[in-house]
């Protein structure tokens, strides 16, 4: 993979000068097909200046599938079929909270409404879930927390591995949910009936900001 280059609204984070030269040269040097394709690598970044963020969603990593993963998370490329099951779930959800039925995987409508879809890993080997985990995309993950901590925001932390980088969201003005993660494995141990959605909005009309058309 050629390594993209830095998110111009963000590269004033440390991570893209301690970080992110290490982390492009063991992309350089992959033989495996690494996903998603490198111009989506920082695709939720690109699609949110931090002054636009309104509401954050961390994901895991992406999905390993090739063509599948575009950059958000949980999101799929456009007429990706069969959905992945974690995101029927969240779909699942969303029909029961708000009555909002939705048939296609992209995701990227949500982005350009303030919502930031943050994967903690930002790629992943073909067929390896969590191949990358350990790379040193947290680094990245917990800046982005620290830098959106600013200001009173919504944070969606679905699973362990979200709940995780809970210390690096500052202050107590903030709305953070944490159920589990939407995968068929957790998603009946309290993922489904915790209603992040219309819960989010009804914050959000709190701080006289406008709801989220989910």
């Amino acid at each position: 993979m050629t390594p993209p280059n830095p998110p111009a609204a963000w590269a004033h984070l440390p991570f893209f000068a301690t970080h992110w030269p290490r982390i492009a040269a063991r992309l350089a040097a992959e033989q495996r097909l690494i996903l998603p394709p490198a111009p989506q690598v920082f695709a939720a970044l690109e699609a949110a200046d931090p002054a636009d963020v309104r509401v954050v969603i961390l994901g895991q990593d992406p999905y390993p599938t090739p063509g599948h993963a575009n950059g958000f998370a949980f999101s799929t490329a456009p007429e990706t079929r069969p959905l992945p099951r974690s995101l029927s779930n969240i779909y699942k959800e969303l029909q029961a909270d708000l009555e909002v039925t939705r048939s296609e995987g992209d995701l990227s409508d949500w982005a350009a409404q303030g919502v930031l879809l943050l994967n903690t890993a930002l790629t992943v080997p073909a067929g390896e879930a969590g191949g990358h985990a350990r790379l040193g995309w947290q680094r990245l993950t917990e800046e982005v927390l620290d830098a959106l901590s600013d200001r009173p925001r919504a944070f969606l932390l679905w699973g362990a591995k979200a709940q995780a980088f809970r210390p690096f969201i500052r202050g107590a003005d903030h709305l953070i949910l944490s159920a589990p993660h939407p995968s068929p494995l957790s998603a009946s141990r309290g993922f489904f009936g915790s209603r992040p959605f219309s819960r989010i909005n009804a914050w959000l009309r709190s701080q006289a900001d406008c709801d989220i058309n989910w």
